[in-house]
């Protein structure tokens, strides 16, 4: 499995790539495994701000639901648009074309709290 060394990830399964105070945010490729073939990404909180952890969006797959949390706090400024036509990029290239939000980070400490590439992989037991 993949784990890029750039990226943090949380206990809930998301990725997140820090670029000054914007922070791109997906699931992870041990997350979209598990899940299956998804069918759908349901985000409507753009344009809202919210503490680390809350639910920022939904994704289904062909068997279950499951909510998105957000592993900082912020302001969600954009969805990937593309994701409305094709939700199978969150299964074929995750930490890429298959990203869900970008937002406004409200603290970029908080990204420094989250796990690094290593750790998140010893998590998942990889």
């Amino acid at each position: 499995m993949n784990f890029p060394s750039n990226l943090r990830y949380t206990k809930d399964h998301e990725w997140v790539l820090l670029e000054g105070n914007t922070a791109t945010i997906g699931i992870t490729e041990f997350a979209q495994r598990e899940l299956g073939d998804i069918v759908f990404v349901d985000i409507t909180t753009i344009g809202k701000s919210l503490a680390a952890e809350e639910v920022f969006g939904t994704v289904e797959a062909v068997k279950t639901v499951s909510d998105l949390f957000l592993p900082v706090a912020g302001t969600v400024n954009e969805v990937n648009p593309a994701l409305d036509a094709q939700p199978e990029l969150v299964n074929s290239d995750p930490y890429g074309e298959g990203w869900m939000v970008k937002m406004t980070v409200g603290n970029p400490a908080d990204y420094e709290g989250l796990l690094s590439a290593d750790a998140y992989k010893e998590l998942v037991g990889e």
